[in-house]
């Protein structure tokens, strides 16, 4: 039987998890739901002293999920170092998380402007937009290196809290892969953090029939219009098709999210029904998927 020192040494490394991303798109929410969900949460660490926070975590002896530390581009101590790092925390075993939290150029800035609160970027008297552009710059190669981005764009505080907590535990587990299928308009931009993305705009639109214009695809005369299409309905079981040999081979290979755009014009008719009507063939198929709508309310 091992010594009590010994088990606490092979336990002793928690989860460690870097929370990240463009200033105004959601960090301290998201560090709130993780806090909640057992983490022990740090904000604005210098990174470099990640390693001793680790450890000191590990040999607590609480129950802690893991442990997350809130990073953004003003920690000086943070970016310059944190390759080596990494290398160094992994080299003690630990595979350090990257969430990066994102949303559009347009609503980071707004934000901001609503809140009456300077860019934290801002210096110089230089503007929200220069600021934004700077720090995403910044946080280039932390996004490249993300093991998941969240845009925020379009999500509520409760969407937020879901979609955290199903990349936690599903993580966690290795055994679930979370799906998301988000609806999106063209003319908005592509949202932030598709991993696959499929332009249904060869359906007819339904903003050209009068009667639907002012209507979304919640509404149950949008969802029958759309679906009547007969290319709708080949559309949803040719690409359920593809999905059932590709999420085996995504999850085959440990990853832990894949997020699929739907996009249409605006995103508020074609786009809404194919997304939940793609999650009802993927449920069929005995995979669990969520939509979220990115632009129906535009």
């Amino acid at each position: 039987m091992a010594k009590g020192g010994e088990d606490r040494g092979a336990a002793a490394a928690p989860r460690l998890v870097i929370v990240t991303g463009a200033a105004g798109s959601g960090r301290a929410s998201a560090m709130r739901v993780l806090e909640d969900l057992g983490f022990y949460c740090v904000d604005n660490l210098p990174v470099g002293l990640a390693p001793t926070v680790v450890k000191l975590v590990g040999e607590s002896g609480k129950d802690f999920a893991g442990l997350a530390l809130g990073i953004d581009p003003r920690e000086k101590l943070f970016f310059p170092q944190w390759p080596a790092i990494f290398a160094e925390l992994e080299h003690e075993g630990i595979r350090p998380e990257i969430l990066f939290l994102d949303a559009s150029d347009e609503v980071l800035a707004r934000r901001y402007s609503e809140s009456r609160r300077p860019h934290p970027m801002g210096h110089g008297g230089i503007s929200v937009a220069e600021s934004i552009r700077q720090e995403r710059q910044a946080l280039a190669e932390m996004r490249e290196r993300a093991s998941r981005i969240i845009d925020t764009t379009a999500t509520t505080i409760h969407e937020l809290r879901e979609i955290v907590t199903a990349w936690v535990k599903g993580a966690a587990t290795g055994e679930q892969m979370v799906l998301s299928i988000v609806s999106f308009g063209y003319k908005y931009g592509i949202p932030v953090g598709l991993d696959l993305m499929l332009d249904v705009r060869f359906i007819p639109n339904p903003f050209f029939v009068p009667e639907l214009r002012p209507l979304t695809g919640l509404d149950r005369q949008v969802h029958d219009y759309v679906m009547s299409q007969p290319d709708s309905i080949h559309f949803i079981e040719e690409v359920g098709r593809l999905l059932e040999m590709l999420i085996p081979l995504y999850r085959r290979e440990g990853k832990s999210y894949l997020t699929i755009g739907l996009g249409c014009t605006g995103g508020r008719h074609r786009s809404p029904v194919l997304a939940r009507a793609l999650r009802e063939r993927l449920s069929a198929s005995g995979f669990d998927a969520e939509v979220r709508d990115h632009d129906i309310a535009r």
